[in-house]
């Protein structure tokens, strides 16, 4: 049986597979889920073993969650690749009731699978490893193979930097793959080769030692909430451009060539309206949506509490507010730069009669990928074999942190291989991955790994 006629005769339990390790909570950035986060890494360990990977480890540090690591090297000197994953997911809290089912008892409806981490990343990630156990049963695999499948990637990938510079030799490799992106459509598959950056930080203000009553002390206490909401004010221009001082410096135009590339996969309104609900489009003019997306920075407030947000009425005078805020970074741009320079206008900006502190969280840097190595080339004959459509190159307006790690420690090129789609609601209610994406994706994973043993 060939690898293809294997995958037709195991779809459903490939499906119910999946369907197991999406019922895990493995939500990395709450503490009280650290058990279910160990308890899904243990579960791909011995899926791994199951499968047939001749060496399967669990690499632990004090303070994260675990990496799982497998590989096959029965190909000899066939090519080696290094497959990235992530089994982690994000918190599926719902306070307006949108999911329809259990984000965590995955649900079948109208040719998808929905479930917290059904394409971001657990699906994705799972289509890579049936499409090696598929290979291995038909004793057909072409490639050495290595797997990094993490649990951080959802909660600022702590672990996994320092793990690739530790541990180079043993992830020596001729080219990465990652499938945690998406494509266009079905009918026309894209190749993501720029991803931006990041750095999530957040902003606290005090005034006084405690709440006080509003009538009391309004007026004459400047109520932290406000003097947030000012600096919040300040942070963006009337268009829509970031107010901070330096934070376009490092921001180059790119050429006409490569916006012509980019207008190929032009974002529509129709396609915001229906991702979003949205019909008018906000942001920085001069630029497509499209543009916006992939080659602009950002500054997005991520979540804002201050005082009473339960029913009813309280008339306080809050203390103290927060406010999470992250910027997407394109090319030349410093995740660590960019911090210091919001802070320094922050602190420039703040009002005396209250103390403010900015605190960095996360960082990542923007990566472009070679879009020209063999390996691409293979991964453009994969799409082509698996979708019958030539795919598209596009940029990602989103951040996958480990990508630029990757190409800085180990040398070697990067292939976004996704097949998620744009609609599958990632870090939303009622995420989803089409049964029809996990198929094909599979066939596509399957195409390019023999197209790489020919490298």
């Amino acid at each position: 049986m060939n690898p293809y006629d294997y995958i037709d005769a195991h779809r459903q339990n490939f499906l119910e597979e999946l369907k197991a390790l999406l019922r895990i909570p493995s939500i990395s950035t709450l503490s009280e889920h650290a058990g279910d986060v160990r308890r899904a890494a243990e579960w791909l360990q011995a899926h791994f073993e199951q499968i047939g990977m001749t060496r399967v480890q669990l690499y632990e540090k004090e303070g994260c969650h675990p990496i799982v690591y497998a590989e096959w090297l029965g190909a000899g000197d066939a090519p080696t690749i290094l497959v990235y994953g992530h089994y982690d997911v994000q918190p599926a809290d719902d306070p307006d009731n949108m999911w329809r089912t259990d984000p965590f008892e995955p649900v079948e409806r109208d040719g998808n699978l929905y479930a917290r981490g059904a394409t971001d990343d657990k699906g994705q990630a799972f289509t890579q490893i049936k499409a090696v156990q598929s290979l291995l049963a038909a004793g057909a695999l072409p490639v050495n193979i290595k797997f990094v499948i993490e649990g951080e990637e959802e909660s600022g990938s702590k672990f996994v930097h320092g793990f690739v510079e530790d541990n180079a030799e043993m992830l020596k490799a001729d080219a990465v793959v990652v499938s945690d992106s998406s494509i266009l459509a079905l009918d026309q598959p894209s190749i993501v080769y720029g991803l931006r950056g990041m750095v999530s930080l957040e902003i606290e203000v005090w005034g006084p030692a405690h709440d006080l009553h509003s009538g009391m002390y309004g007026g004459i206490v400047h109520n932290p909430a406000q003097a947030l909401a000012g600096i919040l004010a300040a942070l963006h221009d009337g268009t829509g451009r970031v107010a901070v001082p330096g934070f376009y410096d490092r921001v180059a135009e790119l050429d006409a060539a490569e916006r012509a590339e980019l207008a190929k996969t032009p974002f529509t309104l129709e396609r915001l309206e229906n991702e979003t609900g949205i019909t008018n489009p906000w942001g920085e003019p001069g630029y497509t949506l499209q543009e916006r997306l992939g080659i602009r920075p950002t500054l997005e407030i991520n979540g804002l509490v201050s005082g009473w947000t339960g029913e009813g009425g309280k008339t306080v005078l809050p203390a103290k507010a927060l406010v999470k805020i992250s910027c997407r970074l394109v090319l030349d741009q410093d995740p660590h730069e960019i911090e210091d320079l919001i802070r320094a206008y922050v602190e420039n900006i703040a009002p005396d009669t209250v103390t403010v502190e900015v605190r960095g969280i996360h960082h990542a840097n923007p990566v472009v990928i070679n879009r020209d190595s063999p390996y691409m080339q293979a991964a453009i004959r994969a799409y082509e074999f698996g979708y019958g459509v030539s795919p598209v190159f596009m940029r990602e307006g989103g951040s996958i942190p480990v990508v630029e790690t990757f190409q800085r420690v180990l040398g070697i090129p990067v292939v976004l291989l996704g097949f998620g789609l744009p609609d599958d609601n990632l870090h939303a209610p009622n995420e989803k991955f089409a049964l029809e994406c996990f198929h094909r994706g599979m066939r596509t994973a399957i195409k390019f790994y023999e197209e790489a043993g020919k490298l």
